[in-house]
């Protein structure tokens, strides 16, 4: 550790940094290599490398027993999931997806890729998700479907956004991405709305390389877009529906198959490295970690912190700083989507929540490549910033003088 006693020895001043290697806000947990060659040799004996082979069957009962739900498709990666699910599910003749303004940065360009306009709606200021308030003050004669992101760390109000979804005979989906292994009243994520879709990128909760499920209760539903997924084959190779090539092959499957095996121990990690930020951050002004619910199920994937008015220096100059000692901390959902230039059409109105918080909240370093050791060394950064927040705010602005 490389301890900082004069202003100096900010690394954005010339000092050494904090670490030498850099500590990223993504997971990257790595399976043990012998359970994942475990899982290929099994598709290898049986010539099956892809299209429903039984690494993804196998994958596709695992998940859907962990969320609790009757089905569950696999697709290449998230990003075709959610575009094939919203295909499917939207009203015909209706143009317009409400989603929250403050969420993930591609969902917009996802809601494109189906020739959708977003509705950006506001967020609720305790969840930092979308809320029934929020997304009914969107809902109009044009609305073809609700996409609904689950924020980090919290869960929306998921049962009051299902009955608003029913008042007015919308399709919902959520994306839960973030919550993908989260209970809601003591029932799992994955089950909920007409859909729910998962990422398993190895940035996520479940290492796949690479890949992406939907989970849902609706037979008819799966059964369609695993086709849609499949060129639009049935399972006699006859062409039923418009589609293309977004199938998990089986090598993606053996690396999401030896990460649910190392799963619960995961978690457990995650959750110590959550306990831990709590406990050295706990007494620093200005900055607050934003809590699980430890009462249900949770992941603890993530470690989001609020900058609150007794900080001394502005989110921005902060992670310019913490960038510079090779922690790479990252903007919670910045800039919000309402606010980013697309080359196509949005909607939406006046958004004073999403507009307030989004300079106020930031991800810190969580994963594998954090030791608890490491914690203590943020934290006393942290420490040095507070101390010496306004030289250290009027130095850096006359750097960028």
């Amino acid at each position: 550790m490389r301890t900082k006693k004069l202003i100096a020895d900010l690394s954005i001043f010339g000092g050494n940094p904090t670490f030498k290697n850099i500590r990223s806000t993504s997971n990257l947990v790595t399976p043990d290599i012998e359970s994942f060659l475990k899982y290929t040799n099994r598709s290898f004996s049986q010539h099956q490398l892809s299209d429903n082979g039984p690494l993804v069957q196998e994958l596709e009962q695992r998940l859907a027993g962990i969320h609790q739900t009757k089905h569950c498709v696999t697709f290449c990666n998230g990003f075709w999931g959610l575009v094939l699910t919203i295909k499917q599910l939207l009203l015909p003749g209706k143009t317009e997806v409400v989603m929250p303004a403050m969420t993930y940065r591609r969902l917009a360009d996802i809601a494109a890729w189906v020739n959708l306009t977003p509705h950006f709606c506001d967020i609720d200021e305790n969840t930092l998700g979308a809320s029934v308030e929020t997304v009914a003050a969107c809902i109009n004669d044009n609305t073809a479907i609700i996409l609904i992101a689950q924020p980090i760390v919290n869960i929306c109000d998921i049962e009051g956004l299902e009955t608003l979804a029913k008042q007015h005979n919308i399709p919902i989906i959520f994306d839960s991405v973030e919550a993908a292994y989260a209970s809601n009243k003591g029932r799992m994520i994955g089950s909920f709305g007409d859909a729910e879709c998962f990422s398993m990128h190895a940035s996520k909760l479940i290492n796949g390389f690479e890949g992406g499920y939907m989970t849902t209760n609706n037979l008819e539903l799966a059964q369609t877009v695993k086709q849609m997924s499949r060129f639009g084959y049935d399972e006699n190779n006859n062409v039923k529906v418009l589609g293309v090539n977004a199938k998990l092959n089986e090598f993606h499957a053996a690396m999401s198959l030896a990460s649910l095996d190392d799963l619960h121990d995961q978690i457990e990690r995650n959750k110590a490295r959550y306990q831990k930020y709590l406990y050295e951050l706990e007494n620093i002004k200005g900055i607050t970690v934003v809590r699980y619910n430890e009462d249900e199920t949770r992941g603890f994937k993530n470690i989001l912190i609020k900058l609150t008015k007794e900080w001394p220096i502005s989110r921005e100059c902060t992670l310019d700083i913490l960038h510079a000692e090779n922690i790479l901390a990252r903007p919670y959902y910045f800039p919000p989507l309402h606010q980013k230039k697309t080359e196509y059409e949005t909607v939406y109105g006046d958004l004073p929540v999403a507009d307030k918080l989004t300079n106020e909240y930031m991800l810190l370093p969580s994963g594998e490549f954090l030791s608890l050791d490491d914690i203590p060394r943020l934290a006393s950064l942290f420490q040095f910033l507070q101390r010496n927040g306004p030289t250290i705010q009027k130095d850096i602005k006359g750097i960028e003088k």
